[in-house]
């Protein structure tokens, strides 16, 4: 028993699936938290280039 309390205290196999965890939590929490300058930043990419191409085509 006491051997496999040491095993099981020195395994770290599920240690990086818990890091890749943490980091998409603060990930999605930045997304969210920033919403509205992303949605922004987006948007007014999209019309640049949709008014430098139509004046590329007239």
């Amino acid at each position: 028993m006491k051997e496999t309390l040491k095993k099981f205290k020195n395994d770290n196999s599920g240690i990086g699936v818990v890091e890749l965890v943490l980091i998409l939590v603060i990930l999605i929490a930045l997304v969210v938290i920033f919403k509205g300058q992303i949605t922004k930043i987006v948007t007014d990419a999209f019309n640049s280039i949709t008014n430098n191409a139509d004046s590329i085509i007239n």
